[in-house]
Order: structure tokens, then sequence, then C-alpha cells
């Protein structure tokens, strides 16, 4: 009779037994990189609610923070494939415009002292506007050591199905080149 209680006792514990670390897989959060600001050569955000890693590309990272000219041109992108093998980017970019850390930088036309962010899949593209906007916020800007970090969110036409592409809690901590 304590052998059956005992069993009984372990399969009811078994089936009690709660595993949050299959709910922390699957929040789509919690799959994107940290917010650091050191430097790790991260990017990530949500792409209508799926994570976007960059990944499975040649050269699935790039960042520069150039003066040239008497002027600053900034630029962070990630790139990977969808499940159908298509190439997709997510870019944040400013022209003639100088960064400054601790500021937040409306998304808009990609135009000479402004900020904008693109999205691209396949051969298409689809830019921030007045319209469809966001925000950039510098978190870290260490022209010494070449890093630049912040976070990001925007809106754009989605360049195949002409819906709303909603880029939410982007996040980068990059080493960037001059």
């Amino acid at each position: 009779m304590k052998k059956i209680v005992l069993q009984i006792f372990l399969v009811i514990s078994l089936f009690a037994c709660k595993n949050d670390d299959d709910n922390a897989n699957k929040n789509p959060l919690s799959q994107l990189p940290p917010k650091t600001q050191t430097g790790e050569n991260t990017f990530g955000c949500l792409l209508d609610g799926e994570p976007f890693i960059p990944g499975g590309r040649i050269n699935p990272l790039d960042c520069f923070y150039q003066f040239l000219d008497g002027e600053y041109y900034f630029s962070v992108q990630g790139s990977n494939r969808d499940r159908d093998g298509i190439n997709r980017r997510i870019s944040i970019g400013t022209e003639n415009l100088e960064l400054s850390e601790g500021t937040t930088y409306p998304l808009l036309e990609q135009e000479d002292g402004k900020a904008n962010g693109t999205f691209f899949y396949g051969t298409f593209n689809s830019d921030t506007s007045i319209n469809n906007t966001g925000e950039l916020t510098i978190t870290r800007l260490d022209t010494e050591n070449q890093i630049i970090s912040g976070t990001f969110w925007f809106d754009v036409i989605h360049p195949y199905t002409n819906e709303i592409a909603k880029i939410r809690e982007g996040r980068f901590d990059m080493q960037y080149s001059r």
C-alpha cells in the first residue's frame, strides 16, 4: 500500500511541476540580445512581434559613425533571412547630424540633418516618413573607444505586403568604424 501511495504522489508531483524555461523561450523579448553599452557588437529588435536577430549572411552586422567633409554620418544595420530565404535588413541612419549621448532623435525622412529607419525585404525597401515615424535614442557614444549603443523603434509600410511593419524594442551595442 505504501508503494502505491508513493507512486501516486510521484506521478502527481511530476505533473504539478511548472517549467518556466519553456515559457521564457517562447517570449520574443527574451530572445533579443541584452541592452548593453560595452561594444558587444549586438543588434536585435522585434519585427511584427517576432525576434529579428542578424545572421545567416555574409556581414550580417555593420556600423559606422563618420565625420566626412565637415558632416557627420551614422548607420547601423542588421540583416538575416526569413523562413522563405528572403533577405531582410533593418537599418537606422543619419545624414549630416552629429549624435549626442542621452539624446532621442525622431526617425523621419532620409534627409540632411535628420535620422531615419529603413526596412529592406528582398529587393524592396521602405523608409520612415512623416506618416510612419519612430525614435532612436543614443544611450552611449564613446568616440575614444568607438562604441555606440542605443535603442530604437519605428513603423514603415512593408515593402512587399504594403501593410504597416512594426519594428519594436530595438537595441544595438556596436563598435563602429570611422
